[in-house]
């Protein structure tokens, strides 16, 4: 290998996965790690005001209903379906299962997970509203 062919970086564009809807996609995924994580943290400062008593709720409140975090919350919930969604779409090819000595269909894997999706929300709708 010569010296020169060292040397040679070709020049990429900083928005090279926007070329191609699968690299978008790809990108899109982990970016949604991003919203995913502020979830957690929304939910644990929730969870903190609601422990600290009135007064830190009626503030947490308060600050929740800016317009800001208003339009970051739906921002970020979007993001998290769509993380959800390629989740439990990759199953099948993230965990192969074998009943009785055969293989699991991948499209019943995937369905396995939307169904215990629905379950889960709907138990959670349940809970919250009553």
């Amino acid at each position: 290998m010569s010296y020169f062919a060292r040397l040679y970086k070709p020049r990429m564009s900083v928005f090279w996965w926007m070329s191609r809807p699968t690299y978008l996609m790809f990108v899109l995924r982990e970016l949604s790690s991003v919203f995913v994580a502020w979830f957690i943290v929304y939910l644990l400062l929730f969870a903190r005001a609601v422990g600290q008593g009135p007064e830190q709720y009626q503030r947490f409140l308060d600050w929740a209903a800016s317009p800001w975090l208003i339009a970051l919350n739906i921002v970020a919930f979007l993001f998290v379906v769509y993380h959800a969604i390629t989740f439990a779409n990759l199953t099948p090819q993230a965990m192969v299962v074998k009943l009785r000595g055969r293989t699991v269909p991948g499209p019943l894997m995937a369905a396995s997970v939307y169904v215990g999706w629905l379950v889960v929300s709907a138990i959670l709708a349940w809970l919250v509203v009553g």
